[in-house]
């Protein structure tokens, strides 16, 4: 069957290639074309971080977006006509509280969140063991889904590596950038598909100093140096072999640290080598704003994702920008590293599972996931994504390295790493740029002592 009303989805000009004088109509989904796959009755609370409510226009390239409102009118209720969806939504900043406390007082049955505070939830019992749905379902393909996501993100895997509490909606992006004009400037040549630590070191400190051409000062490499993550600390872990150590972060107390082995050792090393060639600003997450355009100075942006690049070639038409800059993969063996991911996830005491699950499920899927990256750039997590443009050349970096990543536990959802060493680790970069002396060895034996402390206090 067919429901048939007068509503239009309006989609990205992005997906038609990116001329900003593009209008609301070029890209539609006529309900007329939606076929309806359930009957089902009920209702479901939705709770979303972030993400945009009403259409609007994209800042970036000027062109019309299509808020979440909408595109579950059309798309969603056109499916399934007789589920009612109440959506609310609350800023990336307060979302921790903000949901929280919908989760406690029983005011929500599906939420979009951050990996960590859904990693959190779980562990507090607050959200739902999917598994018996997923069986139930036989609709249900977790194959469409990337495999190195699917099979080990804490965002949407339980600690003990078996119960399933998300489903992938959102890759955050993490891949190594670089500007090919500042190293033709400097005769350095390009970094190669899978560049080690010590490419990047060697390149980083070859182009660090006044620009040949240009007579700029230029920096060789930018990293975050207030991460609240420490993203690309664990990509130098997996680029060593080091896996912080054994256990698993369900069962805390028993946690075998590996935190001052020689493999961290050389991450750590790696890491500190990295300061000699960031702008001094790195210290506060800053210094890199100019990284994507004509006026950059940064070589090699490591965390990139390629966004500043292609909204001013869609906005602008810019084929010469999109050239200027090119991506590699993560750091690690194989081009792994973290990868984000951001999930749909359901109360545990949700009003209305039947309906909360078909409406996860679907904000999950394909056509929500295409949905999300035409009008707002959001990187898929699905296996086939062929709506993704050709010329985004980031997207799909960004869709290799999360299929090849794994998840280890040094893992913004492990308590004692996003609370502790994270910051030990900021710290520690901080103390190195301005000068300091800092003996790794020691570092590593007060963290590896801290940890054994924090497991034996949560036995």
């Amino acid at each position: 069957m067919k429901r048939r009303t007068a509503i239009t989805l309006v989609a990205s000009v992005m997906l038609i290639g990116g001329c900003s004088s593009q209008t609301n109509s070029d890209m539609v989904e006529s309900s007329e074309d939606i076929e309806i796959v359930s009957e089902m009755e009920g209702s479901v609370r939705v709770a979303v971080a972030g993400m945009q409510l009403e259409n609007g226009i994209d800042p970036i390239t000027g062109v019309p977006v299509v808020g979440l409102n909408e595109f579950i009118e059309v798309s969603f209720n056109g499916r399934y006509p007789n589920i009612s969806v109440n959506v609310t939504t609350v800023p990336w900043e307060n979302a921790m509280a903000g949901q929280s406390a919908l989760l406690q007082s029983n005011d929500v049955d599906v939420l979009y969140s951050g990996g960590a505070f859904a990693s959190q939830w779980q562990a507090r019992g607050l959200l739902k063991n999917l598994n018996p749905l997923m069986e139930a379902d036989t609709s249900f393909d977790p194959a469409i889904y990337l495999e190195g996501v699917w099979q080990s993100s804490f965002s949407i895997l339980g600690f003990d590596g078996e119960t399933r509490f998300g489903l992938p909606a959102i890759a955050g992006s993490r891949m190594t950038m670089y500007d090919k004009q500042l190293f033709d400037d400097w005769g350095v040549e390009y970094l190669s598909e899978n560049p080690t630590p010590e490419e990047i070191l060697e390149k980083a400190a070859l182009m660090t100093g006044e620009n040949p051409v240009t007579g700029e000062q230029n920096y060789g490499v930018w990293f975050d140096g207030a991460s609240l993550n420490g993203s690309t600390f664990i990509a130098l872990m997996h680029a060593y072999g080091a896996n912080g150590g054994e256990g698993s972060i369900d069962d805390p107390g028993n946690i075998e640290w590996h935190l001052n082995t020689p493999e961290m050792k050389k991450a750590v090393e790696a890491y500190a080598a990295l300061t000699e060639f960031v702008p001094p600003e790195f210290v506060n997450a800053q210094g890199r704003e100019n990284f994507g355009t004509d006026n950059n100075t940064i070589a090699i942006n490591l965390d990139g994702n390629g966004a500043a690049v292609m909204g001013e070639y869609l906005g602008n038409e810019n084929e010469d920008i999109l050239n200027r800059y090119e991506s590699s993969m993560n750091l690690g063996i194989d081009g792994n590293g973290w990868v984000p991911i951001d999930p749909f996830v359901m109360a545990e005491n949700a009003q209305d599972e039947d309906a909360a699950w078909e409406f996860m499920k679907f904000m999950a899927g394909p056509i929500a996931q295409e949905w999300g990256y035409n009008n707002f750039k959001y990187s898929p997590t699905l296996t086939e994504a062929a709506f993704v443009l050709d010329e985004d050349k980031f997207t799909e970096q960004n869709r290799e390295i999360a299929d090849v990543s794994h998840s280890i536990i040094i893992d913004e959802a492990n308590p004692f790493v996003s609370g502790e060493m994270v910051p030990r680790l900021n710290g520690f970069v901080s103390s190195i740029s301005s000068g300091a002396e800092v003996n790794i060895d020691d570092f590593l034996n007060d963290i590896q002592a801290e940890a054994e402390k924090w497991s034996e206090q949560n036995k």
